[in-house]
């Protein structure tokens, strides 16, 4: 599989517009409260029927200091007595979740999110694990995929031994930019030591993958500037990158109003940043997968799209697409059966369904044949860049140019502007087309159209 990209400037420009990021279908904007506990436990039981392995997802909501740019859900605290009460009742979650499915079943894939999980001191993601390990059948070989996002702040090498002997084996470091400027104006001030320090602790200590995160179209951001950074990243050569475009939301996200609009650099020069990433990672030897992720070719998410493996949820790319994912912890959302549920976004109302020995899943959504199907096409695509219409035409029993008429009228624009190339057998994203996927994706959406401007630009 050819998997590089093509950066055709025209191109971007006529459709940098905004749309969701596909984690999942339907967008979590679809979820509401008239899907609860009840209706949790029914696909919990469907699952359980169904079988298969599991995938855990927890949220650890706490940050030591607030980054400006954020837009994830957190509570910024320097108490850290703030995480007692908080993981008694995520221990207790644990349990009462773990209790409704199948011991039979492994979980082959978990991950710690925030926030920031290594607020927790040892014995408290001891606790954690060991309380996972009771209510689940982890794997005890090192053979599951076991992931953990860390702060280089809060982490030095004696954590990160520690993280690997709990049983995480890859690790994404928060990074952002390295110039001194851009970390002033939005509040992160972090050192080349103390992220690479941590990043050889990591690959001393036996971690299977590393991965970078880093932001364009931060305030003061140049492409010389950010030409450094990644330059200085690259020297250490972690297996992932995620370079995320940097959405300006102030509106939605309080803390990003503390941002200086004047600063931010102009479409243009995100622009040239994106160009020249482009090309300093394919240069580099690393592969696009697709939505701000790059990988080294012989990385398992390269090798699972070169397998037509890869799968999408709320953590990013993944290759783990037979999984039903359970969210764990304040405003974590799962995917189990043909649903989406989301648990409360506040730490009271998390709390007063704990303490009420009641699942903290206050909405969701069930999927509809029509979401099952359009799902399939859209991860399909955004996973892979193609579409076999006799693969979708099988599995759903539909007639593909019959079903998606109005939206193979719209693909045939997308045809002429030279993002796909579309024939009477499927849809193939052209080198030019997949950085803007988002796009192609979207006209699968059928309830895009009054909510388009709830999503972040593309580029």
């Amino acid at each position: 599989m050819d998997q590089s990209i093509t950066f055709d400037l025209d191109l971007i420009k006529r459709y940098d517009k905004s749309g969701p990021r596909y984690t999942s279908y339907p967008t979590a904007l679809e979820l509401h409260e008239g899907f609860g506990e009840a209706e949790y436990l029914q696909h919990i039981q469907k699952s359980n029927a169904a079988g298969g392995p599991l995938s855990l997802y927890f949220h650890i909501p706490f940050c030591d200091t607030v980054c400006f740019y954020c837009a994830c859900n957190k509570i910024v605290t320097k108490n850290r007595a703030h995480a007692v009460p908080y993981l008694d009742n995520l221990c207790r979650e644990v349990a009462m979740q773990g209790a409704l499915f199948d011991k039979s079943r492994p979980v082959n894939q978990l991950h710690w999110g925030g926030g920031t999980p290594t607020f927790l001191n040892y014995e408290q993601m001891k606790r954690l694990m060991d309380t996972t390990r009771e209510h689940f059948t982890l794997h005890d070989d090192d053979s599951g995929e076991y992931s953990i996002e860390v702060d280089p702040r809060e982490t030095n090498d004696r954590t990160i031994a520690q993280l690997r002997e709990l049983g995480f084996n890859r690790i994404s470091l928060g990074l952002q930019d390295f110039d001194p400027d851009v970390q002033k104006a939005v509040n992160r001030l972090q050192s080349k030591e103390q992220t690479f320090a941590v990043l050889e602790a990591a690959r001393k200590e036996g971690f299977r993958s590393t991965n970078i995160d880093l932001i364009y179209g931060l305030p003061l951001q140049t492409e010389h500037t950010f030409a450094k950074t990644l330059e200085q990243v690259l020297a250490y050569a972690p297996d992932r990158f995620s370079i995320f475009n940097y959405a300006h939301m102030p509106s939605r996200f309080k803390t990003q109003r503390q941002i200086n609009d004047a600063d931010l650099p102009t479409p243009a020069v995100k622009l040239e940043i994106l160009q020249m990433v482009g090309q300093k990672l394919t240069d580099a030897g690393y592969v696009y997968i697709g939505m701000d992720h790059f990988a080294k070719p012989d990385d398992e998410l390269a090798v699972a799209q070169r397998e037509g493996k890869l799968y999408r949820n709320f953590q990013g790319y993944s290759t783990h697409s037979d999984c039903d994912l359970v969210g764990l912890g304040v405003t974590s959302i799962g995917r189990v059966g043909d649903a989406y549920m989301q648990n409360y976004k506040e730490l009271d109302e998390y709390d007063a369904a704990i303490s009420q020995g009641k699942l903290p899943v206050f909405r969701g959504v069930d999927l509809d044949e029509d979401d099952k199907l359009r799902r399939a096409v859209i991860t399909q695509l955004i996973c892979h860049f193609e579409l076999t219409f006799s693969k979708i035409e099988t599995e759903f029993t539909i007639d593909f140019a019959e079903y998606f008429a109005p939206e193979l009228e719209n693909l045939r624009l997308m045809k002429a502007d030279g993002l796909l190339d579309l024939t009477a057998d499927g849809i193939q994203v052209s080198t030019a087309g997949r950085l803007l996927i988002r796009n192609i994706c979207m006209v699968f959406d059928k309830y895009l159209a009054q909510k388009q401007q709830q999503f972040s630009k593309v580029i």
